[in-house]
């Protein structure tokens, strides 16, 4: 069983893909088995003959457990994770995944972004969301207490699938 990590920041291992990381660390206390970061695959994202994508989309989508993560961009989560997500179906997870919906920004105005731009697509894509959509300040993602305080309340939610894949 795997827990994986889609990171959708164009720029490659930015501080959306650490926070990710390392919430899908904490979450499963151990490092992800998969960490798709799309900055390294954005060409092959519009090429529709391109072996590559359609490979990890089945890898993620057998994922027991995702982290979807986007840095916060004009509002709302970048193009690059769309061109990924517009790669499965309507109801692709069939419920057997959750999803944890997670976004890092600016200001704290941005705070529902995950919860309203993200986390309904993903429910579109037939994965469980149990958990409320994460924010964290991109000034504070290493040491945030809004990733402490989300594990708190979420772990529970969360625990049918975390203990799959321990």
């Amino acid at each position: 069983m795997t827990v994986s990590v889609v990171v959708g920041n164009p720029k490659p291992r930015s501080r959306t893909y650490q926070a990710a990381n390392l919430v899908a660390e904490r979450l499963a206390d151990r490092s992800p088995d998969l960490v798709v970061d799309l900055a390294d695959l954005a060409s092959a994202l519009v090429d529709w003959s391109s072996a590559e994508v359609p490979a990890l989309v089945a890898e993620v989508q057998a994922s027991p457990i995702v982290v979807f993560a986007s840095p916060t961009y004009k509002g709302s989560f970048t193009g690059l994770l769309k061109l990924f997500l517009d790669r499965f179906g309507t109801g692709a997870f069939g419920g057997l995944t959750a999803a944890v919906p997670l976004m890092l920004g600016g200001d704290l105005r941005h705070s529902l972004a995950p919860e309203v731009f993200l986390k309904p697509v993903l429910v579109e894509l037939g994965a469980s969301c149990p958990t409320r959509g994460l924010f964290v300040l991109e000034t504070d993602y290493l040491g945030s207490p809004s990733i402490d305080s989300w594990l708190e309340t979420s772990r529970p939610l969360l625990a049918p699938w975390t203990a799959a894949v321990r």
